[in-house]
């Protein structure tokens, strides 16, 4: 079990093919602050460097969704990827 799995189990509910949380808005869903770790783009960024596993982006991946965090700083954005895709992410 990981601390983000209320993050995966919120995003495997959602039908969108790509939303935005704010970072108070997943801190919410998980039920804790976020560390100042995650301001940075590489803390959610699977494609960036995807051999480092971060139970961050594997919630997100088991959910189905890249994440990736906006320019501002002030929310991550969440987008369906497709299953094939998803398997060599995986």
């Amino acid at each position: 079990m990981s601390d983000y799995d209320p993050l995966r189990d919120y995003l495997m509910k959602q039908t969108a093919d790509e939303f935005v949380l704010s970072l108070e808005q997943i801190e919410d869903i998980l039920g804790f602050g976020l560390s100042r770790a995650s301001k940075r783009a590489s803390w959610w960024e699977t494609e960036r460097s995807p051999q480092e596993k971060m139970p961050q982006r594997e919630a997100c991946l088991a959910a189905g969704y890249i994440a990736t965090r906006l320019a501002d700083g002030t929310g991550v954005r969440f987008r369906k990827i497709k299953p094939e895709r998803r398997r060599r992410l995986v």
